[in-house]
């Protein structure tokens, strides 16, 4: 049997984009091509991979069986090319995968400091919501994911990392502004106010439900943005109440736009986690950048 690179990359290919002729694109072959070395590596392994449901390929178990090998030895050919890179072939040494508010907030430190322990390496940083995270990690797109909660995927390997503090803010001139600094306000009042929200899928999001939900039964959410900027932008705008990280809504506490607001709800927390497939292998810099994180 004589397997090749090449085929796993055009099987992963398929398996991915669902067809031969969106993986023909990915791969820079022809879509005839591209059948051929398909239907070559399943002679050779003497299985088919797909089963062939109108124009579409969808793995079955045998495919289902190969493709997380099949992307853990394309990863670690990547990490081999890597390693032996040279000054015409640049390559990313460190490919990291963050959701928004560790991306934006906590990581720029992180990489300054990481950057003085090891000055020549080259880093690709991608920011994302958590489910995109989990997903690059899951299919070896990246080689960490840094989220803002748990991940069920049963092949991925989650590192407990950091505490991060939630807070509850609205504008100075908000009425639960005006009523917090009279009284802590009650579950009551919290309950029939309006949320700024993110969008489903993304960490802070259900990073706040999992937190208020068992206090105040339901958010009722009157606007749903896409990033903790604009959530955090509008609560100073008095369009409603947020719940987000501290290090997040610092700047505009600073500033005077927004409060913090005291409530008789406990201590806000959530658990920021490292993230990896069980498969990859932790090569020397990303072990090194795991311990930076790790130990502070």
């Amino acid at each position: 049997m004589h397997l090749t690179l090449r085929q796993l990359t055009i099987f992963t290919a398929i398996a991915q984009s669902g067809s031969t002729i969106a993986a023909a694109l990915q791969v820079s072959l022809s879509q005839s091509a591209t059948s051929a070395a398909l239907n070559e590596l399943e002679r050779t392994l003497g299985a088919p991979l797909f089963d062939r449901v109108g124009k579409r390929l969808q793995l079955n178990d045998n495919g289902r069986t190969l493709l997380p090998t099949a992307l853990a030895v394309l990863d670690g050919a990547r990490q081999i090319e890597t390693s032996f890179g040279s000054p015409e072939r640049p390559l990313s040494d460190l490919r990291l995968f963050a959701s928004t508010t560790i991306g934006n907030y906590i990581l720029p430190a992180l990489l300054a400091g990481f950057r003085r322990l090891i000055p020549s390496l080259r880093l690709d940083l991608r920011i994302g919501n958590t489910s995109e995270v989990i997903a690059a990690v899951r299919d070896f797109h990246t080689d960490m994911g840094l989220i803002e909660g748990p991940s069920h995927d049963p092949d991925i390997t989650v590192l407990p990392w950091m505490e991060d503090e939630l807070v509850i803010t609205a504008a100075l001139h908000h009425p639960m502004t005006e009523a917090s600094e009279q009284a802590p306000l009650t579950t009551e009042q919290l309950t029939a106010a309006d949320w700024l929200q993110r969008e489903p899928g993304s960490g802070t999001r259900d990073a706040v439900e999992h937190a208020l939900l068992p206090h105040l039964l339901h958010l009722r959410s009157t606007l749903t943005l896409g990033s903790s900027e604009a959530i955090k932008n509008s609560a100073a705008e008095g369009l409603g109440l947020c719940c987000l990280s501290r290090c997040v809504v610092q700047d505009l506490v600073q500033a005077r736009r927004l409060r913090i607001l005291s409530t008789r709800l406990p201590r806000l927390t959530r658990r920021f986690t490292l993230i990896h497939h069980d498969r990859k292998v932790l090569s020397v810099p990303l072990q090194r950048f795991i311990s930076l994180c790790r130990d502070g």
